[in-house]
C-alpha cells in the first residue's frame, strides 16, 4: 500500500511539472526511477494514464479521473496522519502562508512575528508573491487574497477592503494642477504599476459607469514600492492600493485625487481549505484576523 501511495505521489508530481524529467527534478529522484514507477502503475491498473504530446505530458481521460482520486486519497492520508500526530489537538507544526509582497512586508510579517511568540510550537513558512498561489499545488495552508474571490470549495474570512487610489506628491500637483476628472489625466505624467494598471489607460467607475481613460506613463514598474517612490519624488501621478500608500498619505508625502471616480474597493480575505481545520491554522486565523482587520480599517484612507 505504501508503494502505491508513493506511486500516486510520483504521478501527481509528473503531471503537475509537465514532464517526467521535470517531475524527477521536483522529487529529487532519478529520471529512470520516476519513469519506471509510472509505467509500473499503468501496468498494475491495466490502462494508460499519461500520453506524450508536443507540449509535454497530458493525462488521458482515465488518467484525469485517476489523478483526482489520487489527490483525494493522499489528502485523506495526510489528514489522518495529522490527526494521529495530534496536530488537530494542539496547535503545533509547520504552517505555510502566502501574502502579497507589500502587504506581507507591512502587515503580515509583524502579525506572524507576534503569533510565533505566542505559539512556540508552531513554525511558519511565508511565501510573498503578487501572483495568486494555488493552495493545493503550492501546499499553502492559508493565503491573504486581495480582490474578488472565484467560486471554489475553499473557505474565506473577510478582513476588510482596499481602494485603488490615484495619488501624487503635493509639489507635483502644485506645479501641474489637480485633475478634477479622469479625463484630465491626459494632460499629466503618470507612473504605472504594471500588476495593477495598463501603461496606456486607467479605468474608473464601476459597472455600466466604468470607463477607461488614456494616460501617458513616463515610467512603468512592476513593483508598487517603485511606483510610490517615483510619485513621491514628483515624477507624476500613480495608481496603487490604499494600504500601500497609507503612511505616505498620512504624513503628507502623497495626496489622493479623483476619489469620487474610483472603482469599488476590493475585498481582502484569508483564504483556506475545506475539511477539518488543524489547530495551528485555526489559531492563526483567530490571532491574525482581528489584527489585520484593524490595519485595513486604518489603511482604507479617508475619501478625498
Amino acid at each position: 500500500m505504501v508503494d502505491r501511495l508513493d506511486s500516486m505521489s510520483i504521478l501527481i508530481a509528473v503531471v503537475d511539472a509537465g514532464s517526467l524529467s521535470a517531475g524527477a527534478r521536483r522529487l529529487g529522484l532519478p529520471l529512470a526511477t520516476v519513469s519506471r514507477r509510472v509505467a509500473d502503475l499503468e501496468a498494475a491498473l491495466g490502462t494508460q494514464l499519461l500520453m506524450r504530446s508536443p507540449r509535454g505530458l497530458a493525462a488521458t481521460d482515465v488518467g484525469t479521473a485517476y489523478l483526482a482520486a489520487c489527490r483525494r486519497i493522499l489528502d485523506d492520508v495526510a489528514e489522518a496522519e495529522r490527526i494521529a500526530s495530534g496536530e488537530f489537538v494542539a496547535p503545533k507544526g509547520l504552517l505555510s502562508l502566502a501574502a502579497p509582497i507589500v502587504f506581507g512586508r507591512l502587515h503580515v510579517v509583524p502579525v506572524v512575528t507576534d503569533f510565533l511568540a505566542a505559539y512556540p510550537e508552531i513554525d511558519v513558512r511565508l511565501e510573498q508573491s503578487d501572483r495568486n498561489v494555488s493552495l493545493h499545488e503550492d501546499q499553502i495552508d492559508a493565503a491573504i487574497r486581495i480582490g474578488q474571490l472565484p467560486d471554489s470549495g475553499l473557505r474565506a474570512r473577510r478582513l476588510g477592503r482596499v481602494r485603488r487610489v490615484v495619488c501624487a506628491a503635493p509639489a507635483y500637483l502644485a506645479a501641474r494642477g489637480i485633475p478634477q476628472r479622469p479625463e484630465d489625466l491626459s494632460a499629466h505624467d503618470c507612473v504605472s504599476f504594471a500588476s495593477l494598471t495598463a501603461p496606456d489607460r486607467w479605468s474608473f467607475g464601476e459597472g455600466r459607469l466604468e470607463r477607461a481613460v488614456r494616460i501617458h506613463s513616463r515610467m512603468t514598474v512592476n513593483a508598487a514600492e517603485s511606483a510610490i517612490a517615483a510619485a513621491t519624488a514628483g515624477l507624476g501621478l500613480t495608481r496603487v492600493l490604499s494600504y500601500q500608500v497609507a503612511d505616505a498619505v498620512a504624513d503628507g508625502r502623497l495626496r489622493v485625487v479623483l476619489a469620487d471616480d474610483e472603482p469599488a474597493p476590493w475585498p481582502v480575505h484569508i483564504l483556506y481549505g475545506g475539511g477539518l481545520v488543524p489547530r495551528k491554522l485555526r489559531a492563526f486565523i483567530d490571532f491574525a484576523a482581528p489584527r489585520l482587520e484593524a490595519v485595513l480599517t486604518k489603511a482604507i484612507l479617508a475619501p478625498g
